[in-house]
C-alpha cells in the first residue's frame, strides 16, 4: 500500500495533488522569500521611483532620453512588483499565473491600441465645425 502523504523520508517529494493550481509555496531559501524578501523589493522599489524622480528632474540625461528612461525605470519597477511581491517566478508551478497575466497584458493592450485606433479614425472623418459651431461670431 502506498502513503499518499509526503512523507518525512530523505528523497521523497511532497504530495502537491491538494492544493491549488498555481499555487506555490515560497521558502525562505528563494531570493523573493520571506520577511527579507519583500523588505529587499521594497528597498529596490524605493530606489527605483527616487530614480525616476532624478531622471525627470535634472539634467544628468540627455533630454530626449528621458522618456526613454523613464520606460525602462518603469519596467524595472513592475518586475521587482512581479517578482518580490506578487512571486511571479519562471516555476514550473507558476504556468497559470504566468497564462493569466499575458492574457491581461493582451485584453489591456487590445483595449488600448483600438481605442487609439477608433479616436484616430473619428479625429480624421469628423466634418469640418462652421462658424456658427465654433462660435465665431461674423
Amino acid at each position: 500500500m502506498t502513503e499518499i502523504g509526503g512523507g518525512s523520508g530523505t528523497g521523497e517529494t511532497p504530495d502537491r495533488r491538494d492544493s491549488a493550481p498555481g499555487e506555490e509555496r515560497i521558502t525562505e531559501h528563494e531570493m523573493a522569500g520571506g520577511l527579507s524578501g519583500y523588505l529587499l523589493g521594497f528597498g529596490l522599489a524605493i530606489l527605483l521611483t527616487i530614480a525616476s524622480f532624478l531622471a525627470a528632474q535634472t539634467n544628468l540625461i540627455y533630454q530626449p532620453a528621458v522618456i526613454s528612461a523613464l520606460v525602462v525605470l518603469a519596467v524595472a519597477q513592475m518586475g521587482v512588483h512581479l517578482v518580490f511581491f506578487l512571486h511571479l517566478t519562471t516555476g514550473r508551478d507558476n504556468t497559470n499565473n504566468v497564462l493569466a497575466l499575458a492574457f491581461g497584458v493582451l485584453i489591456v493592450a487590445l483595449v488600448v491600441l483600438g481605442s487609439v485606433w477608433i479616436m484616430a479614425h473619428l479625429d480624421q472623418n469628423m466634418a469640418a465645425m462652421t462658424a456658427h459651431q465654433a462660435g465665431v461670431m461674423p
